[in-house]
Order: structure tokens, then C-alpha cells, then sequence
């Protein structure tokens, strides 16, 4: 009897292993080999648009970063029990998955074909392991969306850049340089110096979606509060605007104060690797310390108050 059930146990086992790996090579099948972007399978099409035309550049760092996410909670995976009740609702996700693939591959549409692979992936791992390790993982898979190019992401750059270059011209007066605005140019007010214009690539947008991207996985894999989740990720707007905006300040500093053409060549292309994420990563740093309260002179003092249950001893007159 005992031989019987092993055998069935080795069997279902075996089957499941099966399944599994069928379900992966259709994935990788449908996902990495179909072709139907002009020639390009999904991934390949994905792959292709991160470039500087899009600002996303940084987005090669999305699947790098779930993973990390996936690997956090590998021991609570591997603690999950293998039994549990068979249900139908991992067929929804897989369902809106598979509509959702259908939708974008006919229409050509790269990203909602790539819009629905986390809803394929959470439902495999729903049905095959279970609710709780697809809970587990629907973060992690659901973050790829970030990877995904906006669409019209090109005309929120445009505002980007108005609100850079106005910050820039503020924060230049503070370091005593005079400049005249004109649209998205800069100039000197004294001729010191050309006009500089503000373009697509200096409106913070590339490292704002890059910032957020960070945030976003520094707050899923830090041990916080859900409201403190939220804020650490949310922090990431304020802080890339603002690194921003004093990055581009220091250029005119720069030119100002000591060469025109260190400030536009150099410094220009050096700035954001030497300067605003170095800023912006200390300021979430700092924040996150916050929130945690790690931080010494704002953690709460705790008063021990000592009792003795002996006589009280009077004192010697």
C-alpha cells in the first residue's frame, strides 16, 4: 500500500514537474521567438525601445530588480506547502492574460502584449504553487510594467523642461549669476556666456522614471510600514525635481564662475552620474533612515522606572 502511494506521489510529482516546464517554453515560445513587431518577438520589440529617443535607458535595471524581489522571499517560498485546494480563480489571471496578448499582438501593440505577462506569470504561480506564493510574487512581476515605455512620455518632457529651467533660473540668482529666460533658454544677463537651452534630456524626466524605479524597490524589500512604504516610494518625485533642478543650476554656476565651455561639454555629461544621483540616493538614504528611525537624536528615549517592593527606609534625622 505504502509502495502504491509513493508511486503516486512520484507520479503527480513528475506530472507537475511537466506542466510547469510546457508552461515555460510556452512563455518563452510566445514571448522571445514569436515574431509580429516588425519581425521582433516581444521581448525583442521591449528591448529595442529602451533607448534615448524614450528615456528609458534605465529600464534594462527593471528585471534585475524583480528578480532581487522574487530572490528576497525565496525561503518563505520554499516553506509553502505544495497541497492546497484547487481553485478557479488563477484562471482569471490567466484568462485576462491570454485576452490581453490576443488584444495587443492583432493590433500590434508591443505594450499591452508585455502588459499581460504578469498576469500569465501570477496565474501560473497561483496554480501551480499555490495563492500564497502567488502573493508572494505578484509584486515582483507586476513591477515589470516599468519597463514598459509610456506612451505621450515625450510631452510630459516638455513641462519637465519648463519647470527645470525655471528652477534653474531661480536657483542660479541664489549663487549671485544673473540669467534671462526666454522659453527654454538660458543666458547670461551680463554676455558672460552663451544661451544654453534646456533640452529633452535635461528636464529630469529620464531620472525621474530611473529614481522612481529605485524607490519603488527600496520600499517592497525594506522591512516598513505600508504608509511608509508609500512614502519612501512617493519621495522619489520631489527629490529627482529638485536634484534636478540644482544639477542644471550648477551648470550656469559653472559657467559663471569658472569656464563656459568645462560647464556645457564636461560638467554637462558628468553632472548627472558625479552629482544628482549621488544626491538624490543619499536623500532617500536619509529618508529611509527617518522612517525607520534609525536615525539617534529622533529615536524615543525610553525611561526605566526601577520599583523596590522591600520597607521604605527613613532617613536618619
Amino acid at each position: 500500500m505504502n509502495t502504491i502511494c509513493t508511486m503516486k506521489s512520484k507520479c503527480s510529482l513528475t506530472m507537475r514537474y511537466t506542466s510547469m516546464a510546457l508552461t515555460a517554453a510556452l512563455l518563452v515560445w510566445f514571448y522571445c521567438v514569436q515574431p509580429g513587431f516588425s519581425s521582433h518577438s516581444a521581448v525583442g520589440w521591449l528591448v529595442s525601445s529602451w533607448n534615448s529617443e524614450t528615456d528609458y535607458e534605465h529600464a534594462w535595471m527593471v528585471p534585475l530588480f524583480s528578480a532581487a524581489m522574487i530572490y528576497q522571499v525565496r525561503s518563505k517560498l520554499a516553506a509553502l506547502p505544495r497541497t492546497e485546494t484547487v481553485s478557479w480563480l488563477p484562471f482569471l489571471f490567466l484568462a485576462s492574460g491570454a485576452l490581453l496578448y490576443v488584444a495587443g499582438y492583432r493590433t500590434m501593440q508591443g505594450r499591452v502584449v508585455i502588459g499581460a505577462l504578469p498576469f500569465l506569470l501570477t496565474g501560473c504561480m497561483w496554480f501551480f504553487l499555490g495563492r500564497r506564493a502567488a502573493w508572494l510574487c505578484a509584486f515582483p512581476f507586476f513591477f515589470l510594467w516599468m519597463a514598459i515605455p509610456l506612451p505621450g512620455f515625450q510631452q510630459a518632457t516638455v513641462g519637465m523642461q519648463l519647470m527645470a529651467t525655471q528652477a534653474a533660473h531661480w536657483g542660479a540668482s541664489l549663487f549671485g549669476v544673473q540669467t534671462v529666460v526666454e522659453g527654454t533658454n538660458i543666458a547670461s544677463a551680463t554676455g558672460n556666456w552663451d544661451a544654453y537651452s534646456i533640452a529633452g534630456g535635461c528636464s529630469g524626466m529620464r531620472s525621474l522614471m530611473a529614481l522612481l524605479m529605485i524607490a519603488v524597490a527600496w520600499a517592497y524589500m525594506s522591512p516598513l510600514s505600508w504608509w511608509k512604504k508609500l512614502i519612501l516610494a512617493g519621495s522619489a518625485i520631489p527629490l529627482a525635481i529638485l536634484g534636478n533642478a540644482f544639477r542644471v543650476t550648477s551648470i550656469f554656476v559653472f559657467a559663471e564662475y569658472v569656464d563656459p565651455s568645462f560647464a556645457s561639454k564636461t560638467w554637462h555629461d558628468w553632472s548627472g552620474l558625479l552629482f544628482f544621483f549621488p544626491a538624490t540616493l543619499i536623500g532617500l538614504t536619509l529618508l529611509y533612515s527617518v522612517l525607520a528611525g534609525e536615525i539617534p537624536f529622533l529615536k524615543k528615549k525610553r525611561t526605566v522606572v526601577l520599583r523596590s517592593n522591600g520597607p521604605k527606609e527613613r532617613s536618619a534625622q
